[in-house]
């Protein structure tokens, strides 16, 4: 079997993907005109070629004005429905879907609004795709504390439909520990917890992540690689990475594919996984990531295989469904 047909066999999971970010140019134009809203684009290839950016920044101011589109409940249906759409494509069985209610409760959406939109998409997934999923809600690092702990109390009615909190948005200048008191809170509650660091931002934001927020998952964390005493404990302790090439690769975090650390991190027995993070920004889903480092670092059967086994053994299902997962893996020749 060819690389290109193994990668679209393995069943996979995605563990980092912000609900947001496949907001592709056609429909981010189409549900604009649908609910009168002014973005600074007159035409889809406007959209298109604004997408053209240059930093985490730039991307993000970017990002923010799409999201100015996002109204209604069908509107974030839409939005989801159409991403899980794109898994199908992939063999993407089960996904972590990240959602940054601040985006839109600044603009005066309702979280409710926010949520139920999703959560129908995902039940239709489930029960026409066969896709499981579970949401990860984010708070955004650029803002305040005070605005994170109301954005955790707006999200404990919908509790059951949430299993995680994150950490999102501009890394640098805005450590891990600027939350730490509001995950402690989400811990409390019940929540799962996952943090952006090691991105843009230094190991020494793993370390953090780690030590001040107690994480479940490290998302990114690429640079961890620069503190050799982090690298064992992330080894000794299995602690997940979920790593995003094409978004690295495109806000600069990396100068070229082919020097991409995955690889490395993943010989040297860390749990990385492949993620397709802003998808519709960053100029690929799941299996567009996969053909991408394949190509560019000579990855082999079993490292693609060990990838996709990574991302169930590092996913929050249950323990049954990973190992049956990660058996039909082993199966394929």
């Amino acid at each position: 079997m060819s690389q290109s047909n193994l990668i679209r066999a393995l069943p996979k999971a995605e563990l980092h993907v912000h609900i947001e970010g496949t907001f592709e140019p056609e429909l981010m134009f189409e549900i604009a005109q649908r609910n009168k809203v002014n973005i600074p684009y007159k035409s889809v290839e406007e959209v298109k070629a604004a997408y053209d950016f240059y930093n985490l920044q730039s991307f993000l101011d970017i990002y923010y004005a799409g999201a100015n589109a996002l109204l209604f409940e069908q509107d974030f249906y839409d939005l989801t429905w159409a991403y899980f759409k794109k898994c199908k494509e992939d063999h993407v069985v089960h996904t972590e879907i990240f959602f940054d209610p601040q985006t839109h409760t600044a603009r005066g959406v309702h979280f409710e609004t926010i949520i139920q939109g999703i959560v129908r998409a995902c039940d239709d997934a489930q029960a026409q795709l066969e896709i499981s999923s579970e949401l990860i809600m984010c708070f955004l690092r650029h803002l305040s504390e005070e605005e994170a702990f109301k954005t955790l109390e707006q999200a404990l009615p919908f509790q059951s439909h949430i299993i995680g909190v994150g950490l999102d948005s501009s890394e640098l200048g805005h450590p891990p520990s600027k939350f730490a008191r509001v995950f402690a809170q989400a811990r409390e509650a019940g929540f799962l917890i996952v943090a952006h660091a090691g991105e843009e931002g230094p190991a020494e934001y793993v370390w953090e992540a780690l030590d001040q927020l107690h994480v479940n998952r490290i998302d990114h964390g690429v640079r961890s690689e620069e503190d050799p005493e982090l690298m064992a404990r992330l080894i000794r302790d299995r602690m997940p990475l979920t790593v995003c090439p094409l978004s690295n690769l495109k806000l600069r975090v990396i100068d070229e594919m082919e020097s991409h650390n995955i690889k490395r991190l993943l010989e040297k027995g860390l749990c990385v996984t492949v993620n397709s993070d802003d998808p519709a920004y960053f100029g690929g889903y799941m299996n567009d990531n996969f053909e991408a480092i394949t190509q560019a670092l000579d990855l082999n059967e079993t490292d693609l295989k060990q990838l996709a086994i990574n991302s169930f053994e590092a996913s929050f299902l249950p323990l049954a469904t990973k190992q049956h997962w990660i058996e039909h893996i082993q199966r394929i020749s």
